[in-house]
């Protein structure tokens, strides 16, 4: 397997899962801040709602997204996503500790890659990290938090695996990222931690790969991650699936998900990446000005609304 031609530029999502949307829509918006940047549901499971949460314009690389499902809280374990960070401004670290602490919020300040995090987790036990730098997100003016503190985007990824080799040398020589580096498990000292980069790197374009040989495979469900998803130029997805499948690996194929398009491909250990282009964007059906107010559905589901809707929870 020789290296990628290709290469990501950054992290595009992070989908994860949780059992009552009501309540994730408080706590994303009222209490992180972000802005529900597109209502709808997964595109193939209709009876679950998607929620979309991101800066004001919802730019790729800032979205934080859930499918609605009825399970069990997750099992954490190997072979999953262990920890998504978010990024917010230098020097807004103290800020949010109090914004966390007021909110009943266990914290944990770590340092992870030679970054502070603050750790915590929201109340189904999604497991979030809060670090600053990287690139500006757009401040959102009916965000809960002031602009100053706004969240920008999302920062490194962990991958919590049993070993190091097949998905190091996937993300490597398919995906085309560059090892850079080890740091101590914060949370396991005799452990390490190994970065992989996009490009220059920094914390909105890293995956991290914790890894712990002994740890029982983790159980899906609320609270846990469903796959992430990596930033590709638009003018080069189509030759992203050739290329995958020229080495053998068995994707989605590519998919038209309306406001980015994707190919999908389960890693060695199990973990779903996808490959995801940054348009045609979340404004090519909803006014800038409204978007995430009312459920928009995919072209090829409108015909499928009256139903779609019957079987939804309204949000308020």
């Amino acid at each position: 397997m020789t290296r990628s031609p290709l290469a990501p530029h950054g992290l595009h999502h992070v989908t994860a899962v949780t059992a009552n949307a009501r309540e994730n829509l408080r706590f994303y918006t009222g209490v992180l801040g972000l802005r529900l940047v597109k209502k709808t549901v997964n595109q193939d499971d209709v009876t679950a709602y998607h929620l979309f949460y991101a800066d004001a314009e919802g730019s790729p690389g800032s979205d934080l997204t859930f499918f609605e499902w009825p399970v069990p809280p997750e099992q954490p374990g190997n072979n999953s996503i262990s920890r998504t960070s978010l990024r917010v401004p230098e020097g807004s670290l103290d800020w949010w500790q109090t914004r966390l602490d007021a909110q009943g919020l266990p914290v944990a300040r770590v340092v992870r890659a030679g970054r502070i995090h603050l750790d915590f987790a929201d109340p189904e036990g999604q497991r979030l990290s809060l670090v600053e730098g990287g690139p500006a997100g757009v401040p959102w003016e009916g965000s809960t938090v002031p602009r100053e503190h706004q969240i920008h985007g999302l920062g490194p990824v962990e991958l919590t695996l049993p070993n190091l080799f097949p998905t190091g040398r996937v993300l490597e020589k398919a995906y085309g990222l560059s090892a850079a580096g080890t740091y101590p498990d914060p949370e396991d000292a005799g452990r390490t931690i190994h970065v992989y980069r996009m490009g220059e790197g920094g914390p909105h374009a890293e995956l991290h790969l914790r890894l712990d040989p002994a740890l029982l495979p983790a159980r899906p469900g609320a609270g846990g991650v469903h796959h992430l998803a990596l930033r590709v130029q638009d003018d080069q997805y189509h030759a992203w699936d050739a290329h995958l499948r020229g080495l053998g690996l068995r994707t989605s194929g590519e998919v038209d998900r309306h406001w980015f398009r994707s190919v999908y491909y389960r890693e060695p250990q199990g973990v779903l990446i996808e490959l995801a282009t940054d348009g045609p964007g979340f404004a090519v059906d909803e006014d800038p000005a409204h978007l995430g107010e009312t459920l928009i559905l995919a072209p090829f589901l409108e015909p499928r609304r009256r139903q779609i809707e019957a079987g939804l929870t309204p949000l308020d």
